[in-house]
């Protein structure tokens, strides 16, 4: 029987497909393309925190952030639907990717609102949603990236004492979009779920 609580291997992840999904190519809530190219002063970024439903709506709602999706990253199965990565046996976790415009939103308050928004100490759960895919990550793009989500990381870890975060955190690798009806779902559908929930532990202000 397969644990949901554990990371499957490659060997025994699904084989998926080659053909992506399709998706609405406009934001439904701020009508940003969503596919476009970065362009300068723009960065992306992958966060996992729970199912994305809600995760998405926090960051769409962040001055500054240009368009977000949700999809799934950190596995092995290519192109994988919501059933499959609801499994456990294709590695993937529930991601919302974040492209935002350096110049009115600092990667810092980015990555300050991940930690303090959700609980990253839970392992492969965020509170009742269980399974490897609840898991806490971020996926970044460049070394610059990388570091300040490890500085981050210490800073927060100081902040919450003996809780020991479980986050993972690693360039990010293949994205794929989720199915069409998660992208911006709880702007589709305002009284649905959202499992968000943080660990009452706050950054200071920042001057």
């Amino acid at each position: 029987m397969l644990d949901k609580q554990t990371l499957v291997t490659p060997e025994l992840a699904l084989p998926g497909r080659s053909e992506e999904l399709v998706i609405d190519q406009t934001h439904f809530v701020n009508g940003s393309p969503i596919k476009a190219p970065l362009t300068e002063h723009q960065q992306q970024i992958l966060f996992g925190m729970g199912c994305f439903w809600g995760a998405e709506r926090l960051f769409w709602q962040m001055e500054g952030v240009i368009s977000t999706s949700v999809g799934y990253a950190g596995g092995y199965t290519p192109n994988p639907s919501y059933e499959e990565v609801c499994s456990g046996q294709t590695g993937h976790a529930e991601v919302v990717r974040v492209v935002f415009d350096t110049r009115h939103l600092t990667l810092q308050s980015l990555l300050h609102t991940f930690w303090e928004r959700h609980d990253p100490t839970q392992g492969m759960r965020q509170g009742n949603d269980r399974g490897t895919q609840y898991r806490s990550v971020i996926y970044v793009y460049d070394q610059s990236q990388l570091e300040l989500a490890l500085q981050s990381q210490a800073e927060y870890q100081t902040l919450l004492g003996d809780a020991g975060i479980t986050t993972e955190i690693a360039l990010a690798g293949n994205y794929y979009y989720a199915e069409n009806y998660h992208q911006q779902y709880l702007a589709k559908n305002p009284n649905g779920y959202c499992g968000l929930g943080g660990t009452g532990v706050c950054f200071p202000p920042q001057s």
